[in-house]
């Protein structure tokens, strides 16, 4: 279900109130990939509910490039919702997940390892969670998508 920050706030208080495990997992999902759905499903093993925190069209392009996303947020939403691990999406702006995490306070926030930073690990110990760095499927990510499209498009000029 795609929710507003406020819902999402309503819906965690209930959760927790419930005794369920909360799992977060944050980026911008642009051209979703096989290794997305990997690291969403080994995201969802940590807990009994997956939030994912999607960067608006807005903080992509501040944070990645002007000329991304490719896929805009709401569509990029949509097929994070179709997925079946997938319980919840959260559309932030800012460029880094800090407030969303401060108001979700995941039980575990699941990242790739490659390119962690740990801006996020502050916040989410102080709220009780526990940062998961998993492994990166290689060569699987939007930049190499990009980068073959690129290349595949040369060629055929």
């Amino acid at each position: 279900m795609i929710v507003t920050k406020q819902k999402i706030k309503k819906i965690c208080d209930e959760l927790r109130s419930l005794g369920k495990k909360i799992v977060t997992t944050n980026g911008s999902f642009d051209l979703l990939h096989a290794g997305h759905l990997k690291s969403l499903e080994i995201a969802k093993t940590y807990g009994d509910v997956l939030i994912i925190g999607l960067n608006s069209d807005k903080s992509v392009k501040a944070y990645k490039n002007p000329l991304r996303p490719i896929i805009d947020e709401m569509n990029r939403a949509k097929m994070l919702d179709a997925l079946s691990v997938v319980n919840y999406v959260v559309i932030f702006d800012e460029l880094d997940p800090i407030d969303f995490l401060s108001y979700v306070k995941p039980d575990f926030h699941v990242k790739s390892k490659e390119g962690f930073k740990g801006i996020e690990t502050s916040i989410v110990e102080k709220n009780g969670g526990q940062i998961i760095l998993i492994d990166d499927i290689p060569g699987l990510s939007t930049t190499e998508i990009i980068k073959k499209i690129i290349e595949i498009n040369n060629l055929e000029k």
